[in-house]
């Protein structure tokens, strides 16, 4: 049995506006692209001890992120101060550039062992977390990616 002819043209026209919806949909535009990825730690420096960890990210930190930027790993590095709004609210941010996600996984290997041969190894590694701590706490952590958006 032969389908109505009516059904095979409303068939064929539904298949026409659904193909010229994709095009469409394919051809859009968006005013944004995505940009670089960012690691972001929030951190509570301690009452009092703000010149302390602020010495240690113009030395220690500092030096790391220099060499993963000479690695080509970073792309870029900032440290952001602010008030903090309660007693237990971070005060600082420490952000980290990374050309995207994938170079950022792919690099964490090599980003380690620049970290442990600059530090000195494992154990004084663990010995200045431990350190670091008396003077700051890590409240939490961000991934977040740049949206970069498009001129009008």
């Amino acid at each position: 049995m032969k389908p109505p002819r009516k059904a095979v043209v409303g068939a064929l026209a539904a298949l026409v506006v659904l193909l010229a919806g994709l095009t469409v949909y394919a051809q859009m535009t968006r005013p944004y692209r995505n940009g670089s990825v960012w690691s972001i730690a929030f951190i509570r420096m301690k009452p009092g001890m703000e010149s302390a960890y602020l010495t240690y990210l113009a030395g220690d930190w500092k030096k790391e992120q220099e060499a993963l930027k000479s690695a080509g790993i970073v792309v870029s590095y900032k440290v952001l101060s602010t008030e903090g709004h309660s007693a237990g609210d971070w005060n600082l941010l420490l952000m980290t550039e990374y050309k995207d996600l994938a170079s950022m996984e792919a690099s964490e290997q090599k980003a380690e062992a620049i970290a442990l041969k600059l530090v000195g190894g494992d154990e004084k590694g663990r010995q200045g977390y431990k350190d670091r701590e008396q003077i700051r706490e890590i409240m939490g952590d961000r991934l977040a990616r740049e949206v970069v958006l498009s001129p009008q």
